[in-house]
Formats: C-alpha cells, structure tokens, sequence
C-alpha cells in the first residue's frame, strides 16, 4: 500500500473528515466499547490473521492484535492519515510487533485472496460509495470459512440524523444514512447477496438520554460536509436561505422531543456476521 492515495472527491472529503477528528476520536468510552464488542462476538484465535477494514485510531486491530499473538497478524486499513498516525503511535507505545497500519482504500485493496481469517469494519460501512461492491471484495480477501464481522446501526438511531432526515425530506431532499443497513433484513440481506453463509446478526440497544444543546449539535445540514454513501452531497441543490430555514425546524422538532431527563438518543446496534463458504 501506498502512503499516498489518489482518492475521488467524496473519499477526500471523508478522509480530510477524519484526519480533523484523529485527535480527539479515542475520547470518551463508546467507540472502544461497541469495537470490543464486535471483536468478542468474533471469537478470534491465536495465530489467525485479521484485517480492520477503516480502522481509525486502530482501538479494534490493537485488541485483534493482542488476541492472534506473536503467531498471528493484524492489518489496519484506513484512507484518513491522521487516524493512521494515531494508530501507529498507539501500536508503537505498547510494543506490538504483530499489527501494521497501512494508508489505504477499503474498495480496493491489493491484498491477495483467500489471506485473512477475520475481516472487521467497525462502525464505517456506510461511508463505502459502493456497499455490496465492498463487501463483495472484502468476501474475495477472505479464507474459505473465514468471518467478516461489522457494525451496523438501526434506522432509528442518533436522533439528530433521523431528525434531519425528516425535515430535509420536506424539502426534496432524501439523507441515506443508516438506511441501506437499517434493519436486520437489510443487513441480511447485503451479506447474502455478496455470497456469505451463517450469517449471524445480534441486536443490542445502546444509546441514552443528551441534553437538547448536545441534540441540536447534530444537526446534519451542512453542505460542505460529506454525506455517507451520497455524491455529490444532495444538500447542495438547496440554497443557503432554505437551509437556514430547515436548521430552525429541526431545532423546533427537538424541542418537541424534550422531557424532563433529557431527549433520548437511541443508537441501535446490529452485530453483524456472516461467513465465506468453506
């Protein structure tokens, strides 16, 4: 893999996107604990190789890494530069010798087929331009009988997403976001379709109540930023008036949704897996 990339707009924008947030992306407990979570479901033995398909600060191939042992091997993967340097610094602090860290894109890795034991993708399928074209690739890379384990969240989940894509629909504007994995079906469904068998989906609920400030800090609506899975962003055939417009809407939306403990933020999880044939 290289250490430079030659990425389309929308990967860009993704790329740049994280790299802002590397710093501050191991704070707080949430993003490790659904990792962890995905990695115990997975079950991962000593001396089997894994790949971490957009690995981030690297919090899931690190785990990975200390599992497989000196005997086996780990491989981050990820188009962001300041979430592979964080990555790399953490690996290198502890003293792991069995996982590297590679600049690289999820859709087209050059890695052989039939390499990993276990491939992950930690909370970023849906910012893939082409979803069953990833998980199709993703299914060539694996052994036969090899485990692709993901994160997947409900259609109902982060409730200022769901609440933007309800106001921006009144004006002609249609979000994805979690939508083309929004429900245990969908996410059957992607994986069949991409050829996997014994596929296992476990639902967990997370999520808890946030104040209406932290709520009306998700608004969605910003149209320089990149949408997952949409190019170019369908917010950029509104105006700037329009916008501010749908802003003041959904801020009043999540007044509605006020209660005395807060607004509650559902974020629905589905531990999804599915198996190549053996």
């Amino acid at each position: 893999m290289n250490n430079q990339l030659e990425l389309d707009d929308y990967k860009q924008q993704v790329a740049d996107l994280y790299s802002r947030r590397s710093a501050n992306y191991d704070n707080g407990d949430w993003h490790p604990r659904i990792a962890h979570r995905l990695v115990e479901y997975a079950h991962l033995r000593l001396g089997q190789h894994v790949l971490d398909i957009a690995t981030g600060t690297g919090m899931l191939a690190i785990e990975a890494a200390q599992i497989v042992g000196i005997e086996g091997r780990v491989i981050g993967i990820d188009i962001s530069t300041g979430m592979i340097e964080q990555a790399k610094r953490k690996a290198e602090i502890l003293g792991l010798d069995n996982v590297e860290f590679q600049l690289a894109d999820a859709e087209a890795l050059n890695f052989l087929e039939n390499s990993f034991d276990c491939i992950f993708c930690s909370s970023a399928l849906i910012w893939m331009s082409d979803l069953s074209g990833a998980l199709q690739h993703w299914y060539k890379l694996l052994k036969p009988g090899g485990l692709l384990g993901f994160h997947a969240f409900a259609d109902t989940a982060f409730v200022g997403g769901v609440v933007t894509q309800r106001v921006l629909e009144k004006y002609g504007v249609s979000l994805l976001f979690s939508k083309p994995t929004g429900t245990v079906e969908k996410c059957h469904n992607l994986l069949k379709q991409a050829g996997f068998v014994e596929i296992d989906i476990k639902t967990e609920q997370d999520g808890g109540y946030i104040s209406l400030e932290s709520a009306k800090g998700m608004w969605a609506g910003n149209g320089s930023a990149p949408v997952p899975g949409q190019h170019p962003n369908p917010l950029l055939q509104l105006s700037s008036e329009q916008l501010t417009q749908a802003r003041v809407e959904f801020d009043a939306e999540l007044e509605t949704l006020q209660t005395e403990q807060g607004i509650w933020n559902d974020i629905t999880i589905f531990y999804t897996f599915g198996r190549k044939a053996a």
